[in-house]
């Protein structure tokens, strides 16, 4: 028995040991590793092994392993050191489809945007997603997939928002916490961008924003924050711009003080693809790898290393963060990637995010859900027929098909009415054939006019069929920001042919059901009364057309909810002033290759923490469709709000439970905002601080959900004391199906100021905003 117990113990302790054993096995390989390289081989490890890309001549090693990758880093043999390599997007992974020599393909799947998995509200489903997103990473033969993006929507007409997933940090961080633990499940890692402030794409290489410490810390940063410590991504990707005139690659407050010294970041920092002017300045830092490398920043590293200007003890930091991650990676660990992973199983998993992310905005009368299989429908809009997966350039994804609405609803066994049919294919195909060769591979291709309707009797179409349906599309991307008219604002031709067909079915005692294909917010207080029904279908990847059918049909009730809010008009936007800030005066446009950097400018964030929901809630600014806002089939209620106590000691929770008291199963997204005192720090009226998704619930069927308030979730930041504080006072707690929509309220307070976590004062702006 003696002996049982000593090998049970001695077990133990060897199970208790093994992962630290693991970690000191490879910080001692990594260690062996720095001592012998030299120094020119450092320096290449910490510059990236170059860009093979249409109008830049290559400087890599060799041709790329991954064909459309975005990068890699440079290998050196002799020690055994092999080329992680780095590819696109939030979206799925983007490589090329096709390569020579072979009539295999190589396609991935397209997943829904951001902001669309974010209006699910349901970690659980975009961890899904991330996991199913990086088993196509692994078998793929990439090592790091560069996503999610995190940064705010601070305005609707950001160009890259749909590939961010919202107005709101806890939102933002909660998701991109989930996606990276599913995508980091197959041991492969990920990249999470753009740190930070990176909320534009006009000048997004040369702008210096000017924003105050409080507002980035409690807006721009949180989320970063919030995935590094619920999910230790291997990498974070800095971004361009500047932040109070200093390059957030060269930041070292940024990359060294907040990131690793506050927040505990373990892994490597790699800039965004030629960012940023001074690579020495970088590895002080604390941007380790520089992507995607040139030979000239690698002989300016070699110059200051030689002149003394840089340390080689730092560049040893950086090159050990690098192989650090390197020697997690498939790569190292000899991974026989099949070129061959399971896309059939990762649309069904698209598909399902997809519809759980579809938002109900309008459903008088119960329009929808659609049950009968003979209806006769009209679909109207280009976009009916013409589906947009995902927006264009890093966050665009090479995939095999997508499913158009009307495609959708024919694999449903819906038909649509033919002679309009016939009628739209015959345009778009003629309109697509005029369209002008891509001068990059990256831009973004105008959109194709809607169909004039003048030579159609819509009255006769009214007559012949049952319901229309009309779509919407927008898309957007890298490079260049959205415009108000014609993209925010509907085109003339969009409107015309709302009230028009609005006007002649409504005449005919029939409905009309609008869907939007959209990537960003549109406004819709113009033309939302003449529809019976408006459905957010976002941009729902490659399997949007069948995920969206199955929300119109019923199979799928839904229940997702804005993370963004729709404003009544974009002057209503809080950010409307200043976006996306002024050029320099006399500034010249800097080009590298075929891509512009842009001109030098500056915007300011006068807003401040009056991002979105915080600015609309708290001057009473009235939206089209507020944040966290959508309908379900069914109905809920809300009942027993119980708070475990008046006074608040260190944490706090709240339960509440919900109930299905409609006719059909669904599920509901229930939101947590917190009311403070505002006393001794001024604070917007109210702030999301927690949210949870409800299973499944069955007519009459309950659950109750529970939340936990900390003393960080109380408290903000205050500039003149460096640190987070939560003020003494009564606070409010308001649990809702929207942020306009409070079901239950309870009240608790807080005896005395508590300082929850002091920092060091950095980030300071040049100048006062």
């Amino acid at each position: 028995m003696k002996y049982l117990i000593m090998f049970f113990l001695t077990v133990g302790l060897l199970s208790c040991n093994a992962p630290k054993n693991a970690n000191q096995n490879m910080d001692s390989k990594v260690n062996d590793w720095v001592s012998n390289l030299t120094l020119e081989q450092k320096v290449n490890i910490v510059v990236g092994n170059g860009m093979n890309m249409p109008g830049v001549a290559p400087i890599g090693q060799t041709k790329d392993k991954v064909e459309g990758a975005a990068g890699s880093t440079f290998a050196v043999d002799s020690l055994g050191i092999p080329s992680m390599i780095l590819a696109d997007g939030p979206a799925g992974l983007r490589i090329s489809p096709t390569r020579e020599g072979t009539d295999q393909t190589y396609y991935c799947t397209a997943f829904p945007i951001a902001t669309l998995l974010a209006s699910s509200w349901d970690t659980e489903l975009v961890k899904e997603v991330g996991k199913a997103m990086g088993e196509e990473v692994k078998e793929y033969g990439v090592d790091i997939l560069l996503a999610p993006g995190m940064n705010i929507h601070r305005d609707p007409l950001g160009g890259r928002n749909f590939e961010y997933y919202s107005e709101d940090p806890l939102l933002t961080g909660k998701m991109a916490a989930a996606m990276v633990n599913g995508v980091e499940s197959n041991g492969v890692g990920t990249s999470i961008k753009h740190y930070a402030a990176n909320n534009q794409e006009t000048n997004r290489m040369m702008v210096n924003t000017f924003v105050g410490e409080r507002t980035l810390r409690e807006i721009y940063l949180r989320g970063f924050e919030i995935a590094v410590k619920e999910a230790q991504p291997w990498t974070v990707m800095s971004s361009y711009n500047k932040i109070n005139g200093t390059y957030a690659s060269q930041n070292y407050d940024l990359l060294t003080t907040i990131l690793r010294d506050e927040w505990g970041f373990e892994g490597l920092v790699m800039t965004d693809w030629f960012a940023g002017n001074d690579p020495v300045a970088q590895m002080k830092a604390g941007n380790d790898l520089i992507m995607p490398g040139t030979p000239e920043q690698r002989a300016a590293i070699i110059k200051a290393v030689e002149e003394g200007r840089l340390d080689e003890k730092v560049l040893d930091d950086n090159v050990r963060r690098i192989l650090k991650i390197l020697e997690r990676t498939p790569v190292n660990q000899s991974y026989q990637y099949s070129d061959k992973p399971n896309l059939e199983a990762h649309a069904a998993i698209a598909r399902k995010a997809a519809a759980q992310g579809v938002v109900l905005l309008k459903n008088e009368e119960n329009v929808l859900p659609i049950k009968d299989q003979n209806l006769n429908i009209a679909a109207f809009g280009n976009g009916s027929y013409e589906f947009i997966a995902g927006g264009t350039g890093s966050g665009d994804v090479n995939e095999a098909y997508t499913v158009s609405l009307v495609e959708g609803l024919g694999n449903a066994g819906y038909e649509v009415e033919s002679y309009l049919k016939n009628d739209y294919e015959k345009y778009i195909a003629s309109e697509k054939s005029k369209q002008p060769k891509k001068q990059f591979f990256f831009s973004l291709q105008p959109p194709i006019d809607e169909m004039s309707l003048a030579t159609i009797n819509i009255g006769e179409k009214a007559a012949e069929t049952d319901i229309a349906f009309i779509t919407i599309g927008r898309n957007s991307g890298e490079f260049q920001d959205r415009k108000t008219e014609g993209d925010y604002y509907l085109t003339e031709a969009e409107t015309d042919m709302i009230k028009t067909v609005s006007a002649a079915y409504h005449a005919a005692g029939k409905k009309v059901v609008m869907l939007l294909n959209i990537g960003n917010v549109v406004e819709t207080a113009s033309w939302q009364n003449d529809v019976d029904a408006i459905v957010l279908a976002w941009q729902g990847g490659q399997e949007a057309g069948n995920a969206l059918t199955d929300v119109l049909t019923g199979k799928v009730n839904p229940s997702g909810k804005l993370p963004t809010s729709f404003t009544l008009k974009y002057e209503d936007t809080p950010s409307a002033s200043s976006f996306p800030g002024k050029e320099i005066p006399g500034a010249e446009e800097v080009k590298i290759g075929p891509i512009s950097m842009g001109k030098p400018s500056e915007v300011k964030y006068e807003e401040g923490i009056f991002v979105g929901y915080r600015h609309y809630l708290t001057n009473a600014v009235e939206v089209a469709y507020p944040f966290g806002y959508g309908l379900s089939y069914t109905r809920f209620s809300y009942e027993k709000l119980k708070l475990s106590d008046k006074n608040f000691d260190e944490k706090l929770t709240a339960s509440i439970t919900i109930t299905n008291t409609g006719e059909v199963v669904g599920r509901e997204v229930v939101q947590l905002y917190l009311s403070a005192p505002g006393e001794s720090l001024e604070k917007p009226v109210a702030e999301l601080k927690g949210f949870a998704k409800t299973k499944m619930l069955k007519p009459g069927e309950s659950q109750t959900l529970t939340f936990t308030l900390t003393s960080r979730d109380l408290s903000s930041f205050d500039e003149a004391q460096s640190a987070w504080v939560a003020e003494k006072g009564e606070y409010v707690v308001k649990i809702g199906a929207s942020s306009t929509d409070i079901k239950a309220s309870a009240n608790f307070s807080v005896s005395e100021e508590k300082v929850v976590e002091r920092v060091n004062k950095v980030l300071q702006p040049e100048s006062i905003l």
